[in-house]
């Protein structure tokens, strides 16, 4: 079983910036990872916008978007088949060198919202290296939620709120880390 880290991202920090500031009034959602290697990320993306000819229009203008081409449209919504064009570290780094595989990703103002699957018992070590990688890179990356999938596959959070919120400040204080940066007395104090 793997477990599911939900984490947020500043837009700036991952693909399709330059579309989201120009387009405000966008949401746009990842779906299925088709390709990845640190040369090449193709995607299939999921538009909202109320100006699809503006919309492409900031695709053709974004250096992120290498090419992109319209799988089926309805009047609010459209599903694009896109390349993206520069290496998207955080992107590449999840899906190359830890083999995570992302669930489902979401842009929100000015913030992606990400979910990534992980084996299990490599889950937090990742996740740590990653919170990481986003200070190396002096971005903030917050953990929103950690919890385990089902036998069907399927992302369900099978722990009480409580449980998760512990999970994740147990996470933030460093007591996953190597060495641990906390021990559980504290934690539990806290």
């Amino acid at each position: 079983m793997a477990l599911v880290v939900e984490f947020t991202v500043p837009v700036s920090k991952f693909a399709l910036f330059d579309t989201l500031t120009a387009v405000p009034d966008t949401t746009l959602e990842l779906g299925r990872v088709i390709e990845t290697t640190p040369e090449r990320i193709s995607v299939y993306v999921w538009a909202h916008a109320s100006d699809f000819d503006a919309l492409e229009a900031a695709f053709d203008d974004d250096p992120s978007v290498r090419s992109f081409t319209v799988s089926s449209k309805t009047a609010d919504e459209r599903s694009y088949r896109m390349t993206w064009n520069e290496p998207i570290d955080l992107l590449v780094h999840i899906m190359t060198e830890q083999q995570g595989t992302i669930i489902h990703a979401t842009n929100r103002t000015k913030i992606w919202t990400l979910r990534v699957s992980f084996p299990e018992r490599d889950a937090l070590a990742q996740a740590q290296e990653l919170k990481d990688l986003a200070e190396q890179n002096e971005f903030s990356l917050h953990i929103r939620r950690i919890y385990p999938t089902d036998e069907h596959r399927r992302a369900q959070p099978a722990m009480t709120t409580l449980q998760e919120e512990a999970l994740v400040r147990a996470f933030e204080a460093g007591y996953f880390k190597v060495p641990k940066e906390t021990q559980l007395t504290e934690l539990a104090d806290a």
